[in-house]
């Protein structure tokens, strides 16, 4: 296809970027440690990090890693939300020639432990609230190291420990458990400070982080995401946020809310690798369920840039607090992970005078891919034109380009696209094609100004919130329960999410209720798979083959 979109783009993005900026990731990082030693990089709960901070507690807690004995190229779990922890375990990792793995701390035991397993993770960051669940899986895993963070750990001690107390005895938010041999994170920085750090050889080739995506077996897969797929997309982003970013008055320090969680690839790319590179500060939001404290943590900010997901920005908008917030400084609103509805979009820009800017992206691509221009005054309702330095083309299920006006499957060619799924030749030979193109299972079309649009998926994914879920896992996990004779999972339109996930039941046992269902999917499920509506029939709709047509029950 011929790149008509280059016609279109704003003034100053140019049509490449040159992905050969950085030797690596760690360069990236060290260059930005050193060139804003003074500026905030994070804020926390009414705490300021400098650049030079992040940069001496990250080299400690590489070099604590090194005394372990983990080796270059090592997988190391991280298993937190927003918090400044997070930042600077992610730096030490990469800092010692290590791969993160990242992990959703809402994880049941039974999707931590087919993460540990597949990553073969030797060492585990953690959050204490989530300690009870690695607990419940650790005699099943490889990994044989842990590192227990707390809430308050970097807020200095009196902070700290009045922080801790408040989510430890006063929220009860963390279960009680019990971790032999697992070292607390302010003590690894201690210890790591007094050892010695050796400067390993990184390279462009070298792998940065396994970005866990779920399969269409129903299996968690690792995208691998190489030190140059990384920087690509971070320069991509950069380039396609100028004309936003100009707006920005001279001087001012960027300011970026990060409500999304860091360990999903859209955060770690757009808000937290990109605010590094860029000097900017990152304000840090813990826990975007609780909008009140969100709302109010946002009214102590001036902030110019916010990355979100459709159900974020609808619920934010629709609070009574959301007038108690300063939005005039906001020049940049970037909806991703989801369809961004055109309600939400016309009361976003109604209250903040800051349009969505809608782009599209995946894990394998590390992850966007295409945008809207970032000076859009008005919402398009296209997921926008490719990034620099990316193709995109609509091809059939031969790999061949369709004609123009003919939807076909979005393949996407450029450097922030994976090297691959870890160990897993077959998954990566069915997505990329000869000559180097992913194919997404996203169905689209295209204009002749070369904006794309999503209008269905090949897949029978289940996107909720931002998140992908996979039918067969959740069809996998429910017919291990006691009387299910056989279940099919499809995905049904919801206000609040964009989609939810429907169940349908067929039961060898008339005593299975729905309370039953519910319980077990609690156990074995994290919180946006598990079924909003459950439905009982005595048969499920098949092809001749017997194969279940899940559309049928979709359409249904």
């Amino acid at each position: 296809m011929e790149k008509v979109w280059l016609k279109h783009y704003p003034d100053g993005v140019p049509p490449e970027i040159d992905d050969r900026a950085y030797p690596s990731l760690v360069a990236l990082l060290e260059e930005s440690f050193a060139k804003h030693r003074e500026r905030p990089a994070y804020k926390f709960m009414g705490k300021a990090f400098g650049f030079g901070e992040i940069d001496e507690l990250s080299q400690a807690f590489a070099a604590w890693l090194q005394a372990q004995g983990l080796e270059k190229g090592d997988r190391v779990a991280v298993m937190m939300p927003n918090v400044p922890q997070y930042p600077v375990v992610v730096a030490g990792i990469l800092r010692a020639g290590l791969v993160v793995v990242n992990v959703n701390p809402l994880y049941t035991p039974r999707e931590l432990e087919h993460q540990l397993k597949d990553s073969g993770a030797k060492l585990i960051v953690v959050l204490e609230n989530f300690g009870r669940t690695l607990q419940q899986c650790w005699d099943q895993v490889p990994t044989r190291r842990v590192v227990l963070a707390a809430m308050g750990d970097m807020l200095g001690m009196i902070k700290g420990a009045l922080v801790n107390h408040v989510v430890r005895s006063v929220k009860k938010l963390v279960p009680e458990f019990e971790l032999p041999g697992a070292v607390r994170f302010n003590d690894t920085i201690a210890q790591g400070r007094r050892a010695p750090f050796s400067k390993p050889q990184i390279g462009r080739e070298d792998i940065a982080l396994l970005q866990y995506t779920g399969g269409t077996t129903g299996v968690a897969k690792g995208a691998v995401l190489l030190h140059r797929n990384v920087i690509a997309n971070v320069l991509q982003s950069d380039a396609w946020n100028q004309p936003a970013m100009r707006a920005v008055p001279a001087g001012e320090q960027l300011h970026t809310v990060c409500a999304l969680p860091l360990y999903h690839i859209f955060a770690f790319t757009v808000n937290m690798m990109l605010s590094l590179r860029s000097g900017g500060c990152t304000i840090l939001i813990p826990n975007p369920r609780d909008l009140p404290a969100v709302l109010k943590e946002l009214s102590k900010h001036r902030f110019h840039s916010f990355p979100a997901v459709n159900t974020l920005f609808n619920a934010l908008a629709h609070h009574p607090d959301f007038g108690k917030v300063d939005w005039r400084s906001l020049k940049l609103s970037v909806g991703g992970g989801m369809a961004v509805q055109q309600a939400t979009a016309k009361l976003w820009l109604e209250k903040t005078g800051c349009a969505i800017c809608e782009g599209y992206g995946l894990s394998e691509t590390s992850p966007s891919v295409s945008c809207n221009p970032t000076d859009s005054k008005a919402f398009s309702g296209t997921i926008g034109m490719p990034l620099p330095s990316t193709e995109m083309k609509l091809i059939d299920d031969e790999g061949r380009e369709v004609p123009p006006g003919t939807p076909g499957e979005i393949a996407i060619r450029g450097p922030q696209v994976m090297a691959g799924y870890w160990q897993r030749p077959d998954e990566t030979a069915r997505v990329m094609t000869a000559d180097g193109f992913f194919r997404s299972g996203d169905i689209g079309t295209v204009d002749e100004r070369g904006y794309f649009r999503i209008v269905d998926r090949k897949k029978d994914m289940i996107l909720v919130s931002g998140f992908n879920v996979y039918p067969n896992e959740i069809e996998d996990v429910v017919s291990q329960l006691k009387g299910v004779l056989e279940c099919a999972a499809v995905g049904v339109p919801d206000e609040q999410s964009g989609e939810a996930v429907k169940l349908v039941v067929v039961r060898d046992d008339p005593a299975l209720s729905e309370g039953d269902v519910r319980g077990w999917c609690e156990r074995n499920l994290t919180g946006y798979k598990r079924p909003r509506v459950i439905e009982f029939r005595e048969q499920l709709p098949k092809t001749p083959v017997g194969k279940i047509l899940r559309r049928e029950l979709r359409d249904k």
